[in-house]
């Protein structure tokens, strides 16, 4: 399986050189076209989490006064630099694993690079999400959060971020079109992920030592406490307190791009036979 995956992953590799351009294409014509018909279009992308934004924080801040702070920070404040991180990982997750049976058409053009289907509809989700951590990072400021040098560390969680799960579609996508029902497993477990996810609460202030280990292994917690120590806790990505979670991430990384490719190479072939 170990040269397989190899191969696998260089296969991804060359099937990406020189389609940066038709990616990018493909990827708003994506964005377009799911919003098509409506007059204000890829802006219903933006008006959807917003109006949720809205209605969370009239929530926690007009109709739910009691217990409203998570530790020490608003809960409208602690939870918006949750769910932002979310709402792109949920759109990831769900929309990487649609990608290859949605787009069927592609997949029966022997030509046209398969894995290039995964990065071109899960770079629309990205496009949504710069514009949603704009407005995060506006809320924030007027809240008095920033402006700080650790918000540079954005910069290092939001492409990390978007390739973990890109590579994660090396996996759902092909899986998916073999079989709708590992489609509906995703849509059913991707609530119990968002209640596992820290998105309402802090990861970090489980006592239990084991379980907070355990909690390690979501990457999903990893990603939205990544948001945390940019915006919020001013907290650097290798300090010492968190190496478990560092070394623990990285390892889940690294399995996923070997079983990814292994997975994209065995059945990229029997895709369109399947379709």
């Amino acid at each position: 399986m170990k040269i397989k995956a190899v191969d696998g992953f260089l296969d991804i590799i060359t099937e990406h050189k020189g389609q940066a351009k038709k990616i990018w294409m493909l990827s708003v014509n994506n964005l377009v076209k799911k919003y098509k018909g409506a007059v204000m279009g890829p802006l219903w992308a933006l008006i959807k989490p917003s109006f949720t934004l809205f209605i969370l924080w009239f929530a926690f801040t007009v109709g739910i006064r009691g217990g409203n702070s998570v530790s020490g920070y608003p809960r409208f404040i602690f939870m918006l630099s949750g769910y932002i991180p979310w709402f792109f990982v949920s759109e990831m997750i769900v929309g990487g694993s649609r990608s290859i049976r949605q787009n069927s058409q592609f997949v029966t053009k022997l030509s046209f690079p398969v894995s290039n289907i995964m990065t071109f509809c899960t770079m629309s989700s990205l496009i949504i999400h710069l514009g949603m951590c704009l407005i995060m990072y506006v809320i924030l400021l007027f809240a008095g959060y920033g402006p700080s040098i650790y918000n540079l560390q954005f910069f290092y969680y939001m492409p990390l971020m978007y390739v973990f799960f890109l590579v994660l579609s090396w996996t759902t996508a092909p899986l998916s079109a073999f079989s709708k029902d590992f489609e509906n497993l995703i849509n059913a477990i991707i609530t119990g992920l968002f209640w596992l996810s820290g998105i309402f609460w802090d990861t970090y202030s489980i006592q239990n030592p084991i379980i907070k280990t355990i909690m390690y292994f979501n990457p999903i917690n990893y990603f939205v406490n990544g948001y945390r120590k940019s915006f919020l806790y001013e907290t650097s990505i290798f300090d010492g307190n968190y190496t478990t979670e560092l070394i623990i991430f990285y390892a889940e990384f690294i399995l996923l791009i070997f079983i990814g490719s292994h997975l994209y190479r065995k059945l990229r072939k029997i895709l369109p036979d399947i379709l």
